[in-house]
């Protein structure tokens, strides 16, 4: 079942999906690419979304539909992708960067001025309100959710994240007019 030299997708059991989805490879490779930030990794979530759709078997969908199923599983994959990356980034380190780093040696003087600027940082810290430094506390150095924070002062945890912004600004600020 040639038609002028192209092969007939239908054969060997190739859903209108799967058609769908090579004839439209570049826009979901560019629709992917929008989400994960790199056009290598919109190549894999396309590739994803091939093996995915590749078993399935749903010819009767008209063309508009097949159409915006492909981007939404393409969506679906790159976001998932996104995440999948991010969620490494922030838990996993690279060994390219541990193995030939060499290793940072602190000399006195950084040791001072990294002393310091603890300190300032503590002053300011103390200078808010026992809530508001609680939930920054919590929240920036022990990682604590906000919405356990929020649980735990009995407030809203939008409230929670005012008050760890307000902290995190009045020590910046703090910072600012100690270096100027």
């Amino acid at each position: 079942m040639q038609e002028s030299g192209t092969t007939d997708l239908h054969l060997n059991g190739f859903p209108s999906l799967l058609q769908t989805l090579i004839t439209h490879r570049a826009g979901l490779i560019k629709a992917a690419a929008r989400i994960t930030g790199c056009y290598s990794r919109a190549e894999d979530v396309v590739q994803d979304a091939y093996l995915r759709v590749s078993g399935m078997q749903v010819d009767t969908l008209p063309f508009n539909a097949r159409l915006n199923y492909m981007f939404r599983i393409v969506r679906n994959l790159a976001i998932d992708h996104y995440r999948k990356q991010s969620m490494e980034q922030k838990y996993f380190v690279s060994d390219d960067n541990d193995l030939n780093a060499a290793p940072q040696l602190s000399n006195p003087e950084s040791i001072n001025v990294d002393r310091q600027t603890l300190g300032s940082v503590n002053d300011a810290l103390l200078q808010l309100p026992e809530r508001t430094r609680y939930a920054f506390i919590m929240y920036r150095v022990h990682g604590k959710q906000q919405k356990d924070i929020a649980a735990e002062l009995g407030v809203s945890p939008t409230l929670v994240n005012f008050m760890i912004r307000d902290a995190l600004v009045h020590c910046k600020n703090s910072l600012g007019t100690q270096l100027h």
